[in-house]
């Protein structure tokens, strides 16, 4: 029996793996410099030509004449996984070379090749890891085997829905893996209770820092969870906490001191990263100016599918338009115009940044700057699109019923990822492609709770006849 479900288990990883790969290299070809490509993409060459990790177009030289200086303003993983596939396919690296030159330039892109199918196969092999990983979290988290395969499906189905933003050469398929691996180890530490176990969680969200710096605010959560798992929901003897905790401290720490060591010794700065909390906060701050009109339709408008066309036919096409990013005015327009503004004045921004916070919170502005996170939060909780509308009610469900049937691993490992739907809403914007990794807790509460109803109606439903013994007595 192990060896047919290893076999059966196999054969799903390889569907799930095809139909990522299926569907993300089948997204219309994208301009390496569209979206936000061009950050990494620079990254990565400045990494292959000059063997410097510097800060791509956030920075005064031009890498593809000259070696840039070291940054910090990326974390480093994606920018690393990008120059290792140019290192390994010539052709990505010379479409590569091509799109940077004529980015520094200035000059249109005729005779670059779009090229990145490496890449997105990468992204796939990454997805289909994450996919996986989140459906063994759910069958641990549940003690159902069959939860397995519907958090897996069902994680596949979100990923796939959001296949055309995995076809840019982009982080977001890297942190949603290294978040995946971060909730699986985090669930078997707590299931199982064992230092290998939290050290393994501790290297993992490590490495999911290391891809997205906002995932640093998951290291004192963690311990919270942990210290809550141990001493409430671990059965009548309750766990030791103290060495669990300090070997996850110690691994997370064994796997970001390299990086701040080398932004110490390279850039000069012990810090993990540089300008980029600034550049985001200042950019969030665009959205305090939402009128109460906008903030009341902002709800109905974010719910995917249905809401746009029932606002606009209400309140207006206008009514929550500065929240897409290219429309005139957007809130993005103007954030990142108060950016350019201030960098132009003061060159750099951490100096300022306490400046501007301060003024914007004084006079009751951090009261308004709260409330106007609830909408940005409940807008980036849709991700997926028609995904979200269908499996977020259904994980809402299913987080009820874990509840009250005492499965607190399954509350567990979703606290993670609503928690930092409000940290992005406070911190950041509306957008749900940076809170992808919610995909995974609703994957597992949503298949949980199919399971278990299917399971009690199954010990409810009475006996079937046999048609050789006639009716039941």
């Amino acid at each position: 029996m192990p060896a047919r479900s290893a076999v059966l288990r196999l054969g799903f990883a390889v569907l799930v793996f095809a139909a990522l790969a299926t569907a993300i290299t089948s997204r219309p070809a994208k301009r390496m410099v569209d979206f936000d490509q061009i950050f990494y993409l620079t990254i990565a060459h400045d990494l292959v030509h000059h063997g410097v990790f510097a800060n791509g177009i956030f920075d005064d030289v031009a890498g593809s004449r000259a070696p840039p200086p070291p940054g910090m303003f990326f974390a480093p993983l994606y920018p690393l996984a990008v120059a290792g596939v140019m290192r390994l396919d010539a052709r990505f690296a010379r479409a590569v070379d091509c799109t940077i030159a004529a980015d520094e330039s200035r000059r249109e892109l005729t005779g670059c090749e779009t090229y990145a199918t490496p890449v997105l196969i990468l992204h796939a092999l990454l997805l289909a890891l994450a996919a996986l990983a989140i459906g063994r979290t759910g069958e641990i988290a549940t003690g159902d085997a069959r939860v397995f395969y519907g958090a897996a499906a069902l994680a596949t189905a979100g990923f796939v829905a959001e296949a055309d933003l995995f076809s840019f050469v982009m982080t977001e398929s890297l942190s949603v893996a290294t978040f995946g691996l971060f909730g699986l180890t985090m669930v078997t530490a707590l299931a199982r209770w064992r230092l290998a176990g939290f050290a393994a969680c501790g290297f993992a969200l490590g490495l999911a820092c290391l891809t997205r710096p906002t995932f640093l605010i998951l290291a004192p959560v963690t311990l919270v969870i942990v210290a809550v798992v141990g001493r409430w929901f671990s059965g009548p003897a309750r766990r030791p906490l103290l060495r669990p905790a300090l070997v996850f401290a110690a691994a997370l720490a064994a796997m970001l001191t390299p990086w701040l060591v080398r932004n110490a010794v390279s850039v000069g700065k012990p810090g993990f990263t540089e300008e980029y909390g600034s550049v985001a906060l200042i950019e969030r701050f665009a959205f305090n100016g939402m009128t109460a009109r906008e903030y009341v339709w902002a709800f109905p408008a974010c719910v995917p599918v249905v809401g746009p066309p029932v606002v606009a036919a209400l309140a207006g096409p206008d009514a929550t338009a500065r929240f897409t990013w290219n429309a005139p005015g957007s809130f993005f327009e103007i954030g990142r115009g108060r950016r350019n503004a201030l960098i132009a004045a003061h060159g750099r921004l951490d100096p300022i940044i306490g400046g501007v916070a301060r003024e914007e919170m004084a006079d009751g502005g951090w009261l308004w700057h709260l409330a106007t996170s609830v909408p940005l939060a409940w807008c980036g909780l849709w991700v997926g699109g028609l995904f979200g509308l269908i499996v977020l009610p259904l994980a809402a469900l299913g987080l009820v019923r874990a509840a009250r049937r005492g499965k607190p691993l399954v509350i567990a490992c979703a606290v993670p990822a609503l928690l930092l739907v409000g940290v992005h809403g406070v911190l950041a914007n509306h957008y749900p492609r940076y809170n992808l990794g919610l995909v995974g807790p609703m994957a597992v509460a949503a298949a949980w709770l199919v399971s278990d109803a299917l399971a009690r109606r199954r010990r409810t439903a009475p006996p079937r006849p046999d048609p050789g013994r006639g009716e039941p007595r």
